[in-house]
């Protein structure tokens, strides 16, 4: 059904700087930073002692406790951005429109709170210690398990871990589901919730993340010359997309219409990306194909840009090949100097705020970039928000495994 058109209508967000999209946009604004010193658990031996960590969540304002203790967190995360997107669509699943209406999130790690939790537990006790729900509570498709049983939705139900790339191929998924005529809603978008003493130290293991701890706020540097790795966040980002004609049977608002989705493979190596950015830029030509876009008519990019080296450089690589002498004209920015880097929420909540950015006609700065590094040399729009008329807007993800994923929404106008 090439003719389906795909809108998105609701979003929800639990992120390191605002729990709902209106905190999350300000924070943006404002130049807020989520980062600071870890405080779940002693980082005394960690080379690391910083992350973006969220705040002040309450679980029980979404979900009755009983059914949160049988949830890891990073599920938790999800069915409260779920209800979040819910009623910021003011939609509600009638019994008869169920199956036609599905659920797809993504994570790039699942419960490893709970692993580490649970292995604690059977080294000390013994393994009749372990939680009976140990498993359904740290399986990477529990978020959209657990999305569905709140809301009801029967349609398509998947999870895509594509790493940091999870959330974006999720939203993509989606997008495709409603398009070929499959389902007329997805709750779609990205969960993690792994500032854990292993997912920080095994990222320091590698080597990833960044040391700059007597500093937290400006540790995240994306093409920032003196940058020394990414600084991991937590949270979760939701969207409901829908099919045109349902959404406006219902009389829904329209935020952006979804028309384009790319996803590639780097096929080089399992934690470094193709330093020319080859796979990148066959995302985003995908992308663009699909929308039926040209290259000069894309406004703005919301960029992976983690404040790595490798990423940050191979991502200035790919525009560049994609983009031409046009991609010193595009506006780019990376909102990871506010949020950290989400992993598999990261696509989800930067989806997120390129479909505000295109809403506000604002486009949110890069954090932190005082010094360009030479070979990250676009408009990346540093410290301070840009005015700017959007028209349509693209959003890239780039994981370990060499996942690549891109995403282009426009303003609606129903004519098109």
């Amino acid at each position: 059904m090439p003719g389906r058109r795909v809108v998105i209508t609701g979003m929800g967000v639990v992120s390191p700087i605002g729990h709902t999209k209106e905190e999350f946009w300000a924070g943006l604004m404002e130049g807020k930073s989520g980062i600071s010193l870890i405080d779940h658990f002693d980082v005394t031996a960690f080379p690391t002692k910083i992350a973006a960590q969220v705040k002040d969540f309450n679980v029980q304002d979404y979900i009755p406790r009983k059914e949160a203790r049988r949830m890891d967190l990073f599920v938790q995360y999800a069915c409260a951005a779920a209800r979040m997107a819910m009623d910021d669509a003011k939609l509600t699943i009638q019994p008869d429109k169920a199956e036609r209406t599905g659920v797809w999130v993504g994570s790039g790690i699942g419960g490893l709170e709970t692993i580490e939790k649970q292995h604690t537990a059977m080294l000390q006790k013994g393994p009749e210690f372990i939680n009976p729900f140990f498993i359904p509570m740290l399986i990477a498709n529990m978020a959209a398990g657990q999305v569905s049983i709140m809301t009801g939705a029967k349609g398509p139900n998947g999870c895509t871990v594509t790493a940091c790339a999870s959330g974006s191929n999720s939203i993509g998924e989606a997008y495709q589901l409603i398009k070929s005529g499959k389902a007329d809603a997805m709750i779609s978008g990205g969960t993690e919730a792994s500032v854990t003493p292993l997912g920080i130290g095994g990222f320091c293991a590698l080597k990833a993340l960044s040391v700059q701890n007597e500093e937290p706020a400006k540790a995240s540097r994306p093409f920032d010359l003196n940058r020394d790795g990414f600084v991991m966040g937590e949270g979760a980002g939701i969207l409901i997309l829908e099919e045109l004609e349902h959404a406006l049977e219902r009389g829904a608002r329209i935020y952006a219409e979804l028309v384009g989705y790319g996803a590639s493979a780097d096929a080089c190596h399992m934690v470094q990306p193709d330093p020319e950015g080859k796979g990148a830029a066959q995302a985003f030509r995908m992308a663009l194909a699909e929308a039926g876009v040209k290259p000069e008519e894309v406004d703005y990019i919301n960029a992976h840009g983690t404040g790595t080296s490798l990423n940050d450089i191979m991502e200035t690589r790919a525009i560049k090949e994609v983009f031409g002498d046009y991609s010193h004209n595009l506006l780019v920015s990376s909102t990871k100097g506010n949020t950290g880097h989400m992993l598999g929420a990261a696509g989800a909540i930067e989806l997120i705020a390129a479909v505000l950015a295109l809403t506000y006609d604002i486009v949110p700065p890069t954090l932190n970039l005082e010094i360009p590094d030479p070979e990250c040399d676009l408009d990346y729009v540093p410290q301070n928000p840009r005015k700017a008329q959007l028209d349509i807007v693209m959003s890239d993800s780039l994981g370990f495994g060499g996942h690549n994923a891109v995403l282009v929404i426009r303003k609606f106008r129903q004519g098109i």
